[in-house]
């Protein structure tokens, strides 16, 4: 039996068929949110973000070689299409700092002139070409982070924690986590404003430490 959900289901796959006809993949796309609910349960292999990688060799230019790589290889044009990205590591060395401690790795990656191991950049550039951001709770023995989707209101991210924050969310206190740092606790970031307190519509930002009021 034919319904109103049914007919824009079946519009949407009929559009989604002139699309791969045309030999371009399905995450190039433009769909509502709407129709980004209907289309995920077929689970199309095209309609996934796609992620280039480049493992380039250990050289004593790595650092440059690294940001140059994306380019040098031709991918510039196609990671920056729709739900695209790409980036670039040494294997070798990520494999060298795997087996070192903070500190070494430190050294280690700034005789490269480096200052972040391919690890922090496959994950950041994950999470953008997700939509994801993190933000952090944190307690006295507990540090945590939780994802959700880029611009996400504050009520929504204390959801990602329990069900019962987002029914009975009243504000949040946030912060930066930079700024949290430099003041030392979270009573020196009240004292100097750097701590405030945010509405349920606040856009919540990566990097951010909340600590969810409530009232349930």
């Amino acid at each position: 039996m034919k319904t109103a959900e049914l007919e824009k289901e079946f519009e949407l796959l009929k559009r989604a068929k002139t699309q791969v006809e045309s030999d371009k993949p399905l995450r190039e796309m433009e769909m509502s949110a709407e129709d980004k609910k209907r289309i995920k349960g077929f689970m199309f292999l095209s309609e996934k973000p796609i992620f280039y990688v480049l493992n380039i060799g250990e050289s004593t230019e790595l650092g440059k070689e690294l940001e140059e790589a994306v380019s040098k290889y031709g991918l510039t044009e196609i990671a920056s299409r729709t739900n695209a990205a790409a980036t670039a590591i040494c294997g070798k060395v990520e494999a060298e700092l795997a087996e070192m401690s903070d500190a070494d790795a430190a050294e280690f990656l700034s005789s490269y002139g480096l200052t972040e191991s391919g690890l922090v950049r496959l994950i950041r550039t994950t999470y953008k070409l997700l939509g994801l951001i993190s933000f952090f709770t944190a307690g006295e023995d507990e540090c945590r982070a939780w994802q959700v989707p880029a611009k996400s209101r504050a009520q929504e991210a204390a959801g990602a924690i329990h069900s019962d924050l987002e029914k009975h969310f009243i504000r949040a206190e946030t912060i930066r986590w930079d700024q949290l740092l430099e003041a030392g606790s979270e009573a020196n970031a009240r004292a100097k404003g750097t701590l405030r307190l945010e509405g349920k519509d606040y856009i919540v930002q990566d990097g951010d430490v909340m600590h969810i009021r409530h009232s349930g």
